[in-house]
């Protein structure tokens, strides 16, 4: 607690400093529009909160291997890995179903996530994206349940805009790396056939080795796996406000080990190994999508979006135990959308409003093989409750108001939501009977925040805000028959109501001519959390654990993020967070609560870079720096967790990575990594994989 504040004591005396520093010319380039954090399209200077956005150029020069890694490095943001093939960023201290993934607004969450890390994210391709935008903290009034530490919207990659005849632009594109030997080859299609019908088309395919690590670990075991992602896009104008969209993306990957739950874990820091020959997951995701969009529309109504989707998910668990036996067990949702956005700017301010309703269709199953392969047994229902149905209906209202001569922007706003899920097939694993349940729930939520703009050009200003987020009770926390930490299963349960969090932020941005700067605190209540629970009883050798709404506590954190421009050719990037909480909990089978730490508290880290790129040049040169302290703040879940987390905590790790890239004939973009040139052996903090050792990153796009 004492180093935290003390190095926020550091932060803050550098976003003073950079304030002095700021004072000659040289603009440093800011993202202007982002859509995510208010439901409409909003200047980045004024939103009311914290958001990060990461564009395409950004991401290309990082050349991220998957998602959620194009997220690390961002403040209050750790990207867990449980498999080379599974990645789930904590977002202010929340994962899993407690923060939410949409692809183009719409949801990739259903009600089969589970609690703590999942690896959903990595089925979004990178390549097939445009920008990520990311909202910091509760945005369950604009988007419903789940977005509780925050928000993660992935923009796909639109046509060209038209140029006066048609136009075509094929790219391919290549990204090589030493440490896992991959390859991923990406060939894409963008063009404007007419004025009024542009598209998008790619495929990428990925073929993943088995990882190395740092010098001590060396080559990681059974953590290759392999992928390909298709995705196709299509805009026609139906005349100059109203356009059509209709977008299908498609990813399958395949044989996608946990190893830390097998044989081939690796011996690192006192970490201990489980006893499955063979814990391998298949996934797929097909996502299918219409939008019907206007603007500038005369009378009352400014804009509207109106989007039919329909996403599909399966997911396969492969498992063999140590004495030969094999488990089969897995399930496919299919979840129809509707949502309906209108804009409306009057003297009362400017209004977005809507509703959503996402609907999913569930089967599940199980079976399981004696060592001589024949079929042993059946089961009524998989990881959840097969033939079941989960309903999500939200209304929502949020104004942004002018005040005082747009001193200040108020921004209020209301979510009621409904959900109701339908089980018809739950197993109790102790008795062996099947039952059905049904429940429903339903929320208010409500947020106000407030923005002051410190001149008119908006270059500063200052924000606060107080904001609601709710989770209602899933099919995975009432009905989940499946693995949980190492040696845990979790079991069936009744009586679960929603999650409910109230974050309070305040926070500063500049943008200066030389210099950038942004930092914000909060503090997040929370009331009701499902938290996991010993029983004492044993279920297949393993621990059972059930649910309660008993997580009452609190997280709280800073972050920084600074940019300056130190000379026309150098840019020197900071960027750090730091949080504390705790929260109820059932350490053992006692029905005694203790207020422990939050699971997989994010250490205190940060992120330094220094970047040269000659004016009017191509090429640019890039020293990245990440660090992290020591995560020894565990909760008794954590300590249990040996398999993931080393005795006494996950250790701290500095790790220096060189980048550069040029552009060549215009058309070539090469992008060359040499990333943790020290080979240090380290881990994200509750993952089950260490990170690439020394690692060479060659990416190379070609556009004509």
């Amino acid at each position: 607690m004492e180093c935290g504040m003390r190095w926020a004591g550091v932060l803050l005396m550098l976003v003073a400093a950079g304030n002095v520093l700021a004072e000659t010319a040289g603009p440093v380039a800011m993202p202007e529009v982002v859509v995510t954090a208010l439901r409409s399209e909003t200047a980045l200077a004024s939103v009311p909160g914290t958001v990060r956005v990461l564009d395409r150029a950004e991401v290309r020069q990082a050349a991220p291997r998957t998602t959620p890694d194009a997220l690390a490095g961002l403040p209050s943001v750790m990207v867990q890995k449980t498999g080379y093939g599974q990645g789930s960023p904590f977002l202010r201290g929340f994962t899993g179903f407690r923060t939410l993934m949409m692809v183009d607004g719409i949801r990739l969450n259903n009600s089969v996530f589970r609690d703590g890390p999942n690896q959903y994210w990595n089925t979004v391709d990178p390549w097939s994206v445009d920008r990520y935008e990311v909202v910091l903290g509760p945005a369950s009034v604009l988007y419903g349940s789940d977005a509780v530490g925050g928000a993660v919207n992935a923009l796909t990659l639109a046509p060209p805009d038209w140029s006066g005849q048609p136009f075509y632009e094929r790219t391919l594109a290549w990204r090589g790396a030493t440490a896992d030997e991959s390859t991923q080859a990406r060939l894409g299609l963008r063009g404007r056939a007419t004025e009024r019908l542009g598209f998008t088309a790619g495929c990428t395919w990925k073929d993943f080795n088995d990882l190395r690590g740092g010098d001590e670990v060396g080559t990681q075991r059974k953590t290759g796996y392999d992928e390909i992602d298709f995705d196709l896009r299509a805009d026609y104008a139906l005349n100059e406000q109203n356009v059509l969209t209709l977008v299908h993306q498609q990813v399958d990957q395949d044989d996608a080990w946990r190893t830390h739950k097998t044989i081939y874990g690796i011996d690192w820091e006192g970490l201990q190994k489980d006893n499955d020959q063979v814990r391998a997951y298949d996934q797929d995701r097909a996502l299918t999508y219409m939008r019907l969009a206007g603007q500038d529309l005369p009378g009352p109504m400014d804009a509207y979006t109106l989007t039919l989707s329909r996403h599909a998910q399966g997911e396969d668990l492969h498992r063999v135990r140590t004495d030969g036996r094999r488990d089969e067990t897995g399930f496919d949702v299919t979840t129809w959308g509707i949502a309906f956005t209108l804009e409306s700017r009057t003297d009362l301010g400017h209004w977005v409003y809507g509703m959503d309703y996402y609907r999913d269709e569930v089967d599940s199953y199980g079976r399981h093989y004696k060592a001589d392969g024949s079929l042993n047994k059946t089961d009524a229902q998989g990881p959840v409750a097969d033939n079941a149905s989960y309903d999500l209906l939200g209304v929502f209202v949020q104004d942004t108001l002018p005040l005082f001569h747009e001193a200040i922007e108020l921004t209020p706003g209301i979510r009621y939501a409904f959900a109701r899920l339908d089980a018809e097939r739950v197993l109790d694993p102790v008795s062996g009977n099947v039952t059905a349940r049904e429940d429903d729930w339903d929320s208010v939520v409500g947020s106000l925040r407030a923005l002051a703009p410190l001149g008119a050009d908006r270059r500063h200003a200052l924000f606060a805000g107080l904001s609601q987020g709710f989770r209602a009770p899933n099919l995975s926390d009432l009905t989940r028959l499946d693995s949980a930490r190492s040696n845990e299963i979790e079991t069936p349960v009744n009586d679960l109501d929603p999650e409910n969090f109230i974050s309070a932020e305040v926070g500063a941005r500049c943008q200066a001519d030389r210099f950038s700067g942004e930092i914000a605190a909060y503090y997040t209540w929370i009331k009701n959390m499902i938290v996991r629970t010993p029983t004492g009883a044993l279920v297949d050798d393993l621990q059972e654990v059930t649910k309660k709404n008993a997580g009452d506590g609190y997280l709280a954190g800073i972050e920084l993020t600074l940019g300056w421009q130190v000379a026309d050719d150098w840019h020197l990037r900071v960027m750090g967070s730091w949080m504390e909480g705790k929260v109820d909990a059932y350490p053992t089978s006692d029905p005694v609560a203790v207020r422990d730490y939050i699971s997989r508290l994010m250490p205190l880290t940060g992120q330094a870079a220094v970047r040269w790129q000659p004016v009017g040049k191509s090429f640019w040169l890039e020293g990245v720096l990440d660090a992290a302290d020591k995560a020894d703040r565990l909760s008794a879940d954590d300590k249990r967790d040996t398999q993931r987390i080393p005795p006494g905590g996950t250790p701290a790790y500095a790790v220096l990575t060189l980048r550069g890239g040029m552009a060549l004939l215009d058309s070539l973009d090469l992008t060359v990594a040499l990333e943790n040139i020290t080979d240090e052996d380290y881990r994200i903090h509750g993952s089950g994989v260490n990170e690439p050792g020394c690692n060479l990153v060659v990416q190379a796009e070609w556009t004509f």
